[in-house]
C-alpha cells in the first residue's frame, strides 16, 4: 500500500525555511509524548518526521489530533498528508531558538503496520531552518515592513524587540501557548469584544473588558483591566486580525469563559498589539457549535451553548427594579424557532433589549447563550460574554432563512419554554396547604407548582461550599493543603475554586409553611448577593452568612417548585426544590386570584 504514495522529498527544507508546501506527504518515524508542566495541561506529542530526504525531530501535533496517536491510527512508519500547518519558534534560554512545525490538520494515508521506513533521510541542518529572503508566502511571515504597521504598545520603553514590527517575526499558534513560555507572538482574529464593565467590592473598584481571539489552531480569552481598558478598548475591533505579544497567561476561569482552552490571557503594561493589514483568509471567523432547539429541552441548566433561530415574535421592552440592588433593569423576550419545529424564549437585557428590531423577523445567531429553567420548561438568556449577530452571512443562516420564508412561518411549533416536565402546558398556582394535602411529588416524575411565599427562615448552617472551578461542574472541591483543590468528578486538581451556595429556606403563605431547597443561582436572588461575594464575606468573618441570611427573612417571592420522592440512605423522603425564584409579578398573580374568585362565584 505504501508504494502508492511518494514522499515529498525536500519539502521539509522549504517549510522550515518559511516557504509553503501544499499537501506535503511525509512519514512519521517516531512519536514522543511531551511531559506537561501541570496536571491541568493536555498531553502534547512530538514527531520524528521524514520527507524521504530530510528528517526533523521538532514537529508537534496540536491537541485536537491527539486521538490519532491514542487510538493507534498514527504510529511509527505511518505515511501522512499534512493539510494545514504553522511554523513556530521554541525559545531556548541561552541556546539558538528552534523553529517548530506545528501540524494543525493531517490525514493518515498508510498506517504504520502496513509500511516500512522509506529512504535514508538525513537530519535537516539547523542553518536551513533560517528564513529564506525570497520565501515570504508562509502564513506566519509577512513581507510588510514595520513602517506601514500602526503599533499599539503598552510600554514606553525603547527596547528593540518592542519597537520592531511583529509582522517580521514568526508567530505561535494559540494552541501552543502556556504559562511556561513567555516569548511569543500570536496572529489572531477578534471574534468577540465585551462592553466595558465596572466592579466595586471590599478589595477596591475598577473596570475591565475581555475579548475572544481565534486562529487556525484554537481560541483563547484575553482580558484588560483598569488603565489598560482606556489604552486598548477603542483600538481593538471585532473581526479584525492583530499581532499580540507580552500578555500574562494563567489557568482559565471556566466560570466566566466557555472557550475550549485551558488558559486565558491578561493584558499587562508591556502588552503589544499591532493590527494586521494583510488579507488573512486562513484565520477563521467565529466558530459555532449549534444545538437545535428541540435538543435544548434535555440540556442541563446553566450550560452555555451556541444556537441559531428565527425571531418569530418579540415582547415589548419591560422595565422593572431589581429587588436586591434597586437598579433599574430592562428586558425583552424573543421567541426563536428553527427547522426542528420547536420554539424557545430568549431574554435580552439592557441596551440589546432596547435596540433590538423584530419587525423583519431576523435570523439570530448566539454564541454563549445560557440555558435556564422556568416552570419546568427551558429558556435562554444572554450575559456579558454572549456574542449575538443578526442576519449573519453564514450558510446556516441562509438555510434557516429559506426554510422559514417558505414553510416555517406558517408552522405550529412546540414551545419548550412553556411546557413542564410533568406534562402540563403551564405551571399551576397552588398554596402550601394544598401541596401537602394533594400529596404533590408522589409520582415517578414529580409534580410542578408555583406559590407566592414569604421566607420565614433561611438556613445559614453549611450554606456555602468550595466547588470545582469548571463552569459546568458543581462538585465539591477538596482542599489538598498545597494550594490545589481536587474535584473527584472531573478527576483533576485546580489551583482555584468557585464558591456555590447551598440554599435551604422555610417559606409560608396564609395556609401553612414548607421547606425548600434552592439552587445556587436562586439562593443568590434570595440573598441579594452572588455566591462569590458571600464567600469573600465569610473569608473575612465566619459569621457573615448569618447576618446575610437574616436580611432575607420576611421577603416575598414567587417560588416555582418541583416536589419529588428521593431515596436517601435506603429511605424515601419528599424533596421540594425551588427551580426558579422571581419577584412577585402582581399582574400575573392578580390574574390567578381573580380566576380563583370567579371559580368560587360559579
Amino acid at each position: 500500500m505504501a508504494d502508492k504514495y511518494q514522499l515529498s522529498e525536500g519539502s521539509l527544507r522549504v517549510i522550515m525555511s518559511g516557504g509553503k508546501v501544499e499537501d506535503a506527504i511525509m512519514q512519521v518515524l517516531g512519536t514522543k509524548r511531551i511531559a506537561s508542566g501541570s496536571s491541568s495541561d493536555k498531553e502534547r506529542y512530538r514527531l520524528l518526521l521524514s520527507d524521504g530526504k530530510y528528517l526533523i525531530s521538532f514537529a508537534m501535533l496540536t491537541t485536537q489530533n491527539n486521538d490519532k496517536i491514542v487510538n493507534g491510527e498514527l504510529s511509527d512508519n505511518s505515511i501522512i498528508k499534512i493539510k494545514k500547518y504553522i511554523t513556530s519558534v521554541i525559545n531556548n534560554v541561552g541556546k539558538v531558538n528552534k523553529r517548530v512545525l506545528v501540524i494543525l490538520e493531517m490525514e493518515t494515508l498508510v498506517p504504520g503496520h502496513k509500511s516500512s521506513k522509506i529512504g535514508s533521510p538525513e537530519q535537516l541542518p539547523e542553518d536551513d531552518s533560517e528564513p529564506l529572503p525570497s520565501e515570504t508566502k508562509n502564513n506566519t511571515v509577512s513581507s510588510s515592513t514595520s513602517s506601514t504597521v500602526p503599533q499599539v504598545n503598552g510600554s514606553h520603553r525603547n527596547d528593540t524587540d518592542v519597537n520592531m514590527s511583529m509582522q517580521d517575526q514568526l508567530t505561535h499558534p494559540i494552541s501552543s501557548l502556556s504559562p511556561y513560555q513567555n516569548k511569543w507572538v500570536i496572529k489572531a482574529r477578534v471574534s468577540n469584544k465585551s462592553s466595558i464593565r465596572t466592579w466595586s467590592n471590599s478589595r477596591g473598584e475598577g473596570k475591565l473588558f475581555n475579548m475572544d481571539l481565534i486562529d487556525e489552531s484554537g481560541e483563547i480569552r484575553a482580558t484588560a483591566f483598569r488603565d489598560l481598558v482606556d489604552k486598548f478598548y477603542d483600538l481593538i475591533e471585532v473581526d479584525k486580525v492583530y499581532y499580540i505579544s507580552k500578555c500574562q497567561l494563567k489557568i482559565a476561569n471556566k466560570q466566566f469563559s466557555n472557550l475550549n482552552n485551558d488558559y486565558e490571557m491578561t493584558f499587562t503594561p508591556d502588552t503589544i498589539v499591532q493590527e494586521c493589514h494583510d488579507v488573512v483568509d486562513s484565520i477563521p471567523q467565529t466558530r459555532y457549535d449549534f444545538i437545535s432547539i428541540d435538543k435544548i429541552a434535555h440540556i442541563e441548566v446553566d450550560t452555555m451553548i451556541d444556537v441559531i433561530g428565527v425571531c418569530k415574535s418579540a415582547s415589548d421592552v419591560q422595565m422593572f427594579q431589581a429587588r436586591s440592588t434597586g437598579r433599574d433593569l430592562k428586558k425583552r423576550e424573543l421567541t426563536l424557532v428553527d427547522q426542528s419545529n420547536n420554539s424557545i424564549a430568549l431574554t435580552l437585557w439592557g441596551t440589546e433589549a432596547e435596540t433590538f428590531d423584530s419587525a423583519s423577523q431576523p435570523v439570530i445567531v448566539i454564541k454563549g447563550a445560557r440555558v435556564s429553567q422556568f416552570g419546568g420548561g427551558k429558556t435562554l438568556s444572554t450575559n456579558a460574554s454572549t456574542v449575538m449577530k443578526i442576519n449573519p452571512d453564514i450558510p446556516e443562516a441562509h438555510r434557516l432563512r429559506g426554510w422559514f420564508d417558505n414553510e416555517g412561518i406558517s408552522k405550529t411549533t412546540v414551545n419548550i419554554s412553556a411546557r413542564s416536565e410533568g406534562g402540563g402546558s403551564q405551571t399551576q398556582w397552588i398554596n402550601v396547604k394544598d401541596v401537602q394535602e394533594m400529596g404533590m411529588g408522589q409520582g415517578d416524575k414529580g409534580d410542578y407548582f408555583q406559590v407566592v411565599g414569604t421566607i420565614l427562615l433561611y438556613r445559614s448552617e453549611n450554606g456555602i461550599y468550595k466547588a470545582c472551578p469548571k463552569e459546568d461542574c458543581k462538585k465539591k472541591a477538596a482542599d489538598q493543603g498545597n494550594g490545589m483543590y481536587r474535584c473527584d468528578k472531573c478527576n483533576r486538581e485546580y489551583p482555584n475554586f468557585k464558591y456555590l451556595l447551598l440554599g435551604s429556606a422555610n417559606i409560608a403563605d396564609w395556609s401553612g409553611n414548607i421547606w425548600l431547597s434552592l439552587f445556587s443561582s436562586e439562593a443568590e436572588k434570595v440573598l441579594g448577593m452572588s455566591s462569590q461575594a458571600v464567600g469573600e464575606a465569610i473569608e473575612n468573618d465566619s459569621q457573615a452568612l448569618v447576618e446575610i441570611a437574616d436580611k432575607a427573612h420576611f421577603k416575598e417571592f414567587i417560588f416555582k417548585c418541583r416536589s419529588k420522592m428521593e431515596n436517601y440512605n435506603d429511605e424515601n423522603r419528599l424533596k421540594t426544590v425551588a427551580l426558579r425564584v422571581e419577584p412577585v409579578n402582581f399582574k400575573e398573580y392578580n390574574s390567578y386570584l381573580i380566576s380563583q374568585i370567579n371559580q368560587l362565584l360559579n
